[in-house]
Parts: structure tokens; C-alpha cells; sequence
């Protein structure tokens, strides 16, 4: 078993791909065959598998989540670090702080065009801790 905690900066709200992170992570592992574990120790961002060959795809599923969690809608009670607090926190509740993904000869065993992401929901960018378990 292999355990790490690395840190990705975000640019802000958007999403930023981290298989690669993930990819150095099973290197050191020397896990060839088994499961890598990404949990992500925060409550305003998430993480997803999306496709990562075309970028409408993720600014499509960006503008979903404007459409169902927007900024300072007046519904937000909870506003204490500014508009984008709260709906930061529906985002993430409505996706993943946690994957769980499959290896296979010491790689992602990911499809064609899967991607492992991390998506920062507030709009500055933030320094965003992940553990990564690797087991096999």
C-alpha cells in the first residue's frame, strides 16, 4: 500500500485535470494491479471523471451548475466568505470528494477519453489537499 497527500493550486472555478498527478502517484506506488483512492479534504470543490478530449464538455457542465447553484441567489443563508460560498458547497455536495479508480499495469485503468479532474467551485483560485491511497 502506498499513501500520499499532494496539493493542486486552482485557478479558480473551473476544472483542472490531475491524472497526470495521479500517473506519478502509481509510479511511486509500484502498484502494477489494484485500486488508487483520491479523496479530496475539502467542502467547495470536487472531483469527477469527465472526458478529456473536447473542453465544451466541461464548459457545458459548468454552466449546468450556474444554472442550479448561482452566485448570490438570494435562497443562500449561508454567505459567510461571499456569493460564491454556498453554491460552492451544493456543487460539491451534488458531485464527488472521493474516486476510487481501477489499475492495470501500472496505469489508470480510465477510457478513451476519461479524465480525472479536480473542479473548484469558488471563483479565486485555492491550494486543495488530496490523500491518495494505492493499494494491489
Amino acid at each position: 500500500m502506498h499513501q500520499s497527500e499532494i496539493t493542486i493550486q486552482s485557478a479558480g472555478r473551473g476544472m483542472r485535470e490531475i491524472s497526470p498527478e495521479l500517473a506519478m502517484e502509481l509510479r511511486q506506488s509500484g502498484v502494477r494491479d489494484g485500486l488508487c483512492h483520491v479523496f479530496l479534504q475539502h467542502t467547495s470543490a470536487s472531483l469527477i471523471i469527465c472526458e478529456n478530449a473536447d473542453p465544451a464538455v466541461r464548459r457545458d457542465l459548468e454552466r449546468f451548475m450556474s444554472r442550479i447553484a448561482p452566485d448570490g441567489d438570494p435562497l443562500w443563508e449561508h454567505d459567510a466568505e461571499g456569493p460564491d460560498d454556498m453554491p460552492a458547497h451544493v456543487r460539491s455536495v451534488l458531485t464527488q470528494t472521493g474516486l476510487t479508480l481501477p489499475v492495470r499495469a501500472g496505469q489508470l485503468a480510465l477510457g478513451t477519453w476519461q479524465g480525472v479532474y479536480l473542479w473548484e467551485h469558488r471563483t479565486r483560485g485555492h491550494q486543495r489537499r488530496l490523500m491518495v491511497t494505492v493499494w494491489g
